[in-house]
């Protein structure tokens, strides 16, 4: 590391202040930061020629007192040097990586004048050896590989199968690129990008030779648990070289895979359905009245499975579907051009059937194998969404407390022995097999101010703070309000609702919310009736008899209500825009004030409110509120559909700020093609987030002309992975850029990556004031374990509950701006104290999150099959007819929009009413 004790780059200068404007990747020179701590590192801290894909690391944080960690990082203390050689492997085949391996680790046995030492391979495309191999003039060789267990089955004395595998040379790579990478000498490039995926496939080689395998982390079946329906939990490591500054590290963390269960196919196929009395094999036969829709839940289940079948030896082979009829009555025909059944072949072979009624697996492109033929060999992934009844058993089986899950990988560590490997000696690597000991800053909270009070500001202590005897900053307004309850009066009594309805009253004035009408109108309605219906009639009785449409409806819902939830959710958000709020019926009644104080932190700012908002007098927030640069803080995501889906699309959101605390907030939402991470609709959607934020400070705030503009604009992105940052500072960063300009503004711009889907942790030395044994809210650490050029840091900004808590990692893509890393390391921590459904600070900034809801909410907005009701005001729908398809053919969500959705709105919500005229079409 360079000296502790040098000076900071570029002098003293206050952290939010503004600075002569940096771009993008490879930005200028950097400021240092006016704190107290850890002086900044020795200049240069990269080399002024180095490239980055996103900003150079300015400086390093100070603020903050300094504690000691240790990390689930192991240093690699013998980096290789030398050569790399890099082959392709050509697998005409396609074959799956387990067999793959299966196949490379026979031939290197067999070919032991090529492949000596032995080389590694990734199950794929790629191999890499410690010195160049005998391949030819030509730097290509093709081998034959044989496996002797290929063969058995009805034809036992049937040749093993042969394989053909090609290697080519394609690249020699000079070790030396990586010291000169961690040293901040060398650009991020295709040399440094293959050094670091070869020394991965050097560490996986051994343990996913062994162990079942996925991507970056091997499974072993110790420990297992049943979780029922055909699946168990195993165990796994996940390991990863990763570069730091001036060192390579190897990042190990636990895992956590959903397997099939092992065994006879019809034992799963029985275990799925767990709840059907007297299940048997004859359960599924068509003629005992199997069903559709359970083959066609079962058939989404086990498709991609891999079985083996009793007549062809321990081949495996992939279920591609289920037959609609039984073996017994499904025909196929022959090579000899006879048609018969599936059971009357397997009498033929004299394998007659026991359940010959029974469905049948499509193996392959249109082989049916009866049920009872095929075994589920062990350790096979489930790579499909976990049912929402089996979550809770996968957190519990993966939530250790910090020091447990420390111990873990610590022992994980010392099973996969990398100092006998052969591969890792090899290629001349050592690695510790002692966690990392680093120091790491915690950073002062920013006070929060409610509203007029005896008391009016907080001061978080650990990520918490307390509401009592607050008021809302500013509170909203209830004119009238409807309670809908989907319970039997025998479960939810009149007394109950009037219980009820007065602790929410009582709550509603402690936090300085405004009832006109303390008198709500109650219906109950039968939860399997027309929820679109029941709620419009609702609301036209409430303008009959109350004079106005309600301001909100609260909505009862029983236990296991999801399809109700997600019925009021469309109806509220998107047909009509009124404000909606769905309690479960169990939780409410007799609930105490504390319940109801959460249930007004949302219903606040749904209506319009704020909660709460960063106390200007803290200098943690100066770059949030600072008047002389209003600023617009925006979060985006993207959410995909659950795997195993091909016919959803993945749905966009974007949040922003409209005032001058960054404390309000508006959300826009599109539809975009499945599985695509890159924003279709950005720039539409940056320019309508920037119109309200105009809007609002024009209009609320007063603020007249070109003073109600941003002249900075912090946008947070979610959920892309360091491959796609180049994508989003390609494809992304220009459509923000063209929204302004298409506006007439010109703010500066800094963008944010910020993940959660690494697996960098924090765990305290020593005792800790966190009752769950994690290090406190605040932690922040941007030395020993971060990029070694580019501008990121890691912060824990929430206190642990249950588990080890996962750290956000912030990477500075784009800055114009100039921010130093204390300022925006207290940027960041602050507004994730700005968060309005909780009295806690969140994992990750409250744009971001709010951005997650938003994305998720809107798989409830969102009906392929229509009708969407549209409005003239509250939320705005595009594109929604009955016909999924649109005139020219595409998809009707191509053109499917919501703009400001309830859960946060510019303005009161007044502005969010059922359309009068809609009511009186009905």
């Amino acid at each position: 590391m360079p000296p502790r004790n040098a000076p900071a780059r570029g002098g003293p200068q206050r952290g939010g202040a503004p600075a002569p404007p940096r771009g993008g990747r490879g930005g200028g020179a950097g400021r240092g930061g006016r704190s107290t701590g850890l002086p900044s590192a020795a200049v240069p801290l990269v080399a002024s020629h180095i490239t980055t894909i996103g900003v150079k690391r300015p400086n390093y944080g100070t603020a903050g007192r300094v504690m000691q960690v240790h990390v689930n990082s192991f240093a690699v203390n013998s980096v290789p040097t030398g050569y790399v050689f890099h082959y392709d492997v050509v697998d005409p085949d396609k074959l799956p990586a387990r067999l793959n391996m299966k196949l490379f680790k026979v031939l290197q046995e067999q070919d032991r004048d090529v492949f000596e030492p032995k080389i590694v391979y990734d199950g794929r495309k790629n191999a890499f050896a410690p010195r160049e191999l005998p391949l030819g003039p030509n730097g290509s060789r093709r081998f034959s590989v044989s496996l002797p267990q290929s063969n058995g089955g009805s034809n036992p004395t049937r040749p093993p199968r042969v394989y053909h595998i090609t290697l080519t040379k394609v690249a020699q790579i000079n070790l030396a690129v990586l010291e000169n990478y961690v040293n901040g000498l060398q650009s991020h490039d295709e040399s440094v990008l293959t050094a670091i995926m070869a020394l991965n496939v050097v560490i996986r080689m051994e343990p996913n030779q062994h162990n079942t395998f996925n991507k970056r982390s091997f499974f072993i079946p110790d420990g297992r648990r049943n979780i029922g329906g055909g699946m168990e939990l195993w165990r796994g490591i996940f390991q990863s070289i990763r570069p730091t500054f001036q060192k390579l590290v190897v990042n190990i963390d636990l895992a956590t895979a959903v397997m099939y269960r092992e065994g006879p196919l019809f034992n799963l196929c029985m275990e799925y359905f767990p709840n059907i009395p007297n299940i048997g094999p004859r359960s599924f036969a068509p003629a005992n009245g199997f069903p559709e829709n359970r083959r066609i839940m079962l058939q989404k289940f086990i498709s991609g499975l891999s079985v083996t079948v009793a007549t062809s030896g321990d081949k495996r082979r992939v279920i591609r579907g289920l037959s609609r009829e039984g073996a017994n009555v499904y025909r196929f025909t022959g090579r000899d051009g006879v048609s018969m059944t599936v059971a009357q072949y397997y009498q033929s072979i004299g394998r007659p059937l026991q359940f010959p009624d029974v469905i049948c697996a499509q193996i392959g492109a249109s082989a049916m194998v009866p049920l009872e033929m095929c075994m589920v060999p062990r350790g096979q992934v489930m790579r499909k969404q976990v049912p929402d009844d089996k979550v809770k058993e996968v957190l519990d089986f993966s939530t250790m407390r910090p020091e447990v899950r420390l111990e873990q990988i610590k022992k994980g560590i010392r099973d996969i022995q990398y100092g006998q490997s052969n591969y890792v000696r090899d290629f001349g690597m050592a690695i510790s097999t002692e966690p990392m000991k680093i120091e790491m800053r915690v950073i002062s909270p920013p006070k929060l101010r409610y509203g007029d009070g005896p008391q009016p500001t907080v001061e978080p202590r650990n990520g918490a703070w307390n509401m009592l005897d607050k008021k809302f900053y500013v509170p909203s307004k209830i004119t009238r309000w409807v309670m809908i309850i989907y319970e039997g009066r025998n479960r939810f009594s009149d007394a109950i609702q009037q219980d009820v309805i007065r602790s929410f009253l009582q709550a509603c004035k402690s936090v300085g919310v405004v009832v006109e009408n303390e008198n709500p109108m109650v219906k109950y309605e039968h939860p399997q009736g027309r929820v679109h219906d029941q709620l419009r009639a609702a609301g036209i009785e409430c303008n009959q008899k109350m004079g106005g449409l309600p301001t909100l409806m609260m909505v009862i819902l029983p236990e296991g209500g999801n399809e109700l939830y997600t019925a009021v959710k469309h109806f509220g958000d998107v047909a009509v825009g009124v404000v909606t709020q769905c309690l479960k019926s169990q939780k409410c009644s007799r609930a105490k004030q504390q319940y109801w104080a959460n249930v007004l932190l949302k219903v606040n700012v749904k209506l319009g409110g704020i909660n709460v908002i960063p106390d200007r007098s803290h200098p943690s927030v100066a770059a949030l509120t600072d008047p002389l640069n209003p600023t617009i803080v925006m979060g985006a995501d993207v959410i995909h559909p659950a795997p195993g889906s091909t016919d959803r699309p993945s749905f966009t959101a974007l949040v922003g700020s409209v005032d001058s605390n960054s404390a309000k907030y508006v959300a826009t939402t599109r539809v975009q093609t499945g599985r695509q991470e890159i924003i279709d609709d950005l720039q539409a959607m940056v320019k309508e987030i920037l119109n309200l934020y105009i809007g609002y400070r024009r209009n609320i705030e007063k603020k007249p002309g070109s003073a109600a503009h941003p002249k900075r604009l912090i946008f947070f992105r979610d959920g892309v992975s360091e491959g796609q940052f180049k994508h989003v500072l390609d494809d992304e960063l220009p459509l923000i850029q063209e929204a302004c300009k298409e506006l007439g503004i010109n703010p500066t711009i800094t963008l944010i990556v910020v993940g959660k889907r690494h697996h960098n942790q924090l765990f305290p030395i020593g005792r800790t004031d966190d009752r769950s044994g994690n290090c406190p809210a605040g932690s922040v650490i941007d030395r020993e374990i971060t990029h070694p050029t580019d501008f990121d840091f890691i912060l824990q900004s929430h206190a642990g509950i249950l588990g080890t808590s996962r750290p956000g990692h912030y990477s500075v893509l784009f800055d114009q701006y100039g921010f130093n890393a204390d300022s925006l390391q207290a940027l960041s921590f602050a507004l994730c104290h700005v968060y309005a459904r909780s009295t806690r600070s969140v994992s990750i900034p409250a744009p971001v999150y709010y951005a997650d809801i938003v994305c998720s909410r809107a798989k409830n907005h969102f009906d392929p099959q229509g009708p969407l009701r549209l409005s003239d005001a509250g939320s705005q729908v595009s594109g929604a007819s009955g016909d999924p398809n649109d005139g020219k053919g595409s998809p009707a969500w191509k053109q499917y929009s919501i703009t400001n959705p309830n859960l946060m709105q510019p303005d009161s919500g007044e502005n969010l009413k059922l359309v009068k005229d809609d009511y009186r079409s009905q």
